[in-house]
Parts: C-alpha cells; sequence; structure tokens
C-alpha cells in the first residue's frame, strides 16, 4: 500500500467532522506545496502514528504533521518540529490562533479553518531549512 494511500485510509477512519477537517488541511497543505517555489517535492507519509509530509529532493523545510486534537485547544492540529522557531513566528503574525507549546497550532471546527493563514504557515515549514540557510549566509 503506497504511503498517500495510508494517510487517507488513517484520516477516513476518524469520526465527522474531525475526518472532514483533516481532508481540508490535508488538501492546504498539497495545494500550498505545488504551489510554494521553493517547497521542492513533497512526500506524504505516516510519522508517529499521523499523516506527515515533509519535502524531499531537496529537503528544503520541516516535517508537517496533522492530526485529532486530543487537546481541550480544538478539533484538529497542525503540528510541526518543536526545534524550529515556526510557531514561535507565527503567534507573532497570527496571535488570534491557539498554539500549543512550540510544536502545534490548533482549530475549532465550529469556525471556518483560517485557510490564509494556515496557506502562509505550510509554506514556511516547507521552506524553513531554504529560508534558515538564507538567513545564515547574510
Amino acid at each position: 500500500m503506497n504511503k498517500a494511500r495510508q494517510t487517507l485510509d488513517l484520516i477516513g477512519s476518524y469520526p465527522e467532522p474531525v475526518r472532514g477537517g483533516l481532508r481540508r488541511l490535508r488538501e492546504i497543505i498539497l495545494e500550498t506545496a505545488a504551489s510554494t517555489e521553493d517547497a521542492g517535492t513533497l512526500e506524504e507519509t505516516l510519522k508517529w502514528g499521523q499523516p506527515s509530509f515533509v519535502s524531499v529532493k531537496p529537503r528544503t523545510g520541516t516535517t508537517i504533521r496533522i492530526d485529532r486534537d486530543k487537546t481541550d485547544a480544538g478539533d484538529v492540529a497542525l503540528f510541526v518540529n518543536c526545534q524550529t522557531s515556526l510557531v514561535s513566528d507565527w503567534r507573532t503574525l497570527f496571535p488570534h490562533l491557539r498554539f500549543g507549546g512550540d510544536r502545534s497550532v490548533h482549530f475549532s471546527l465550529s469556525e471556518d479553518l483560517p485557510e490564509n493563514e494556515i496557506r502562509h504557515m505550510v509554506a514556511m515549514a516547507l521552506t524553513y531549512h531554504t529560508r534558515k540557510s538564507a538567513r545564515k549566509a547574510r
């Protein structure tokens, strides 16, 4: 079974509306990767039992994971490596969103997903290493 099929099967195992929210997050990630020039090739897989997306060839960004939110912060969440500065940067850019520590942003499905903000965050994650290298080169 291919890796994308595994992520779709896992998403399909969740109850609605979580399943719909995760499907939409997945679509936004794939659309953003396709339209982000420096994102590299995106690989979809499972990491830590969560649908995950990582840029490969070249490795331009950090892994993005999505899953049901198991906290009280929302219904679904987008996760990145806590060793990056991404969530800190996102907090500055989008103070109206709900964050979990240094690794996640949470969304309530009783509200519309903030798609513009999500696209911006995904583009930042998919180009994290490229942008970090560019800053060091200055």
